[in-house]
């Protein structure tokens, strides 16, 4: 399907909850990589679908040892693990060391991951220096999407980074690509601050678009941390995110006819637990009868019910086709500027 790279400049904090907050809503079957060269911290931070602690020796860097030797797309299933509530991930190094060691790697991984027909992949870049080996894989993405606040440095940091991204895929022929903007700012003053940051790029015509706003909401960035819910659902941080997700969607190549999964992925006969993680299909239903044509990501006709651990909002559900549960009923709209919540910032 589609490799989305996701990245900020020096200083512009958030790519992490960013990059979550979007694999949480993503409309189409989603796989949340680490490509953070100076290491990132999924692995602490957020617990395994059976509770315990994700293993770091299982992840990016076992995919890039594969990658010297050659691999298909398939295979990157083999290096995933599940988050506790169904979200597939790909761990990334832990120090920048180990980064180091994968500096003539990052293309063939991005290129084994802008491959992968079953999910798109959204990849967490962390925070970009100057043009290097890390740049290899943004030549690969179909969409890079630079994370930042509406801060006057920020702002200008961001426009040189645009153009340092531009001219670095231009030498890795892949030029008049334009790099996404998502902008956390208040909500409050989202019109506002977007027509800013849009103007300034405009003014020295940096290969960027501003592509939405992410609620700055701290309160919805620690429950992120923890099991999906509704109070997750309704805050301003998941319902600006969701409309992110949708406009970058929009822009990505369509996905292809549903084809029959690799038996690791096919949907269970029961909701019995399984004994490895990747035996459940990601945010999808457990089938109780025989599995549908199609496997993991083949169309859904006949819903089956709720998926475990990180239930689907009322919206999400609604648009993959499952019947309305329980008494909340369809999401009520964003609220206006005059009545928002002042959110704080929220934590990486």
């Amino acid at each position: 399907m589609a490799l989305i790279a996701v990245a900020a400049d020096k200083g512009a904090p958030g790519v992490t909850t960013t990059v979550l907050a979007l694999a949480a809503v993503w409309p189409r079957p989603v796989l949340l990589a680490e490509c953070d060269p100076a290491g990132g911290d999924l692995v602490y931070r957020l617990p395994a679908a059976d509770g315990g602690r994700l293993d770091p020796r299982r992840g990016l860097l076992s995919l890039a040892v594969a990658a010297r030797r050659g691999i298909a797309p398939q295979q990157i299933w083999e290096h995933v693990q599940k988050l506790h509530g169904g979200l597939d991930v790909l761990t990334g190094v832990t120090n920048a060391d180990q980064g180091a060691g994968l500096n003539l790697l990052w293309g063939p991984v991005g290129r084994v991951l802008a491959a992968s027909g079953e999910a798109d992949v959204i990849a967490d870049c962390g925070r970009l220096g100057v043009d290097g080996p890390h740049y290899d894989l943004l030549a690969e993405a179909a969409l890079v999407v630079l994370v930042t606040r509406a801060s006057l440095g920020e702002v200008v940091r961001l426009r040189d980074r645009a153009a340092a991204i531009g001219a670095g895929l231009r030498k890795r022929n892949r030029p008049g690509q334009l790099t996404d903007v998502v902008v956390i700012a208040d909500y409050r003053q989202f019109r506002t601050t977007l027509a800013e940051v849009g103007e300034a790029l405009g003014q020295v015509s940096a290969p960027a678009r501003v592509a939405g706003g992410l609620a700055d909401d701290a309160k919805g960035a620690e429950l992120l941390r923890g099991q999906w819910g509704g109070k997750l659902d309704k805050s301003l941080l998941i319902r600006t995110a969701r409309d992110i997700a949708e406009g970058l969607v929009s822009r990505l190549p369509a996905a292809p006819e549903s084809s029959p999964s690799p038996a690791h992925l096919q949907p269970q006969r029961s909701a019995q637990p399984q004994p490895h993680p990747q035996s459940q299909p990601n945010l999808q239903p457990q089938a109780q009868s025989e599995p549908q044509p199609g496997g993991r990501h083949g169309r859904r006709d006949e819903p089956t019910g709720p998926a475990p651990g990180l239930d689907l909002s009322p919206a999400d559900r609604a648009s993959r086709g499952y019947p309305p549960v329980g008494p909340d009923g369809p999401e009520s709209p964003l609220p206006d500027d005059s009545h928002a919540a002042s959110p704080g910032p929220p934590g990486r």
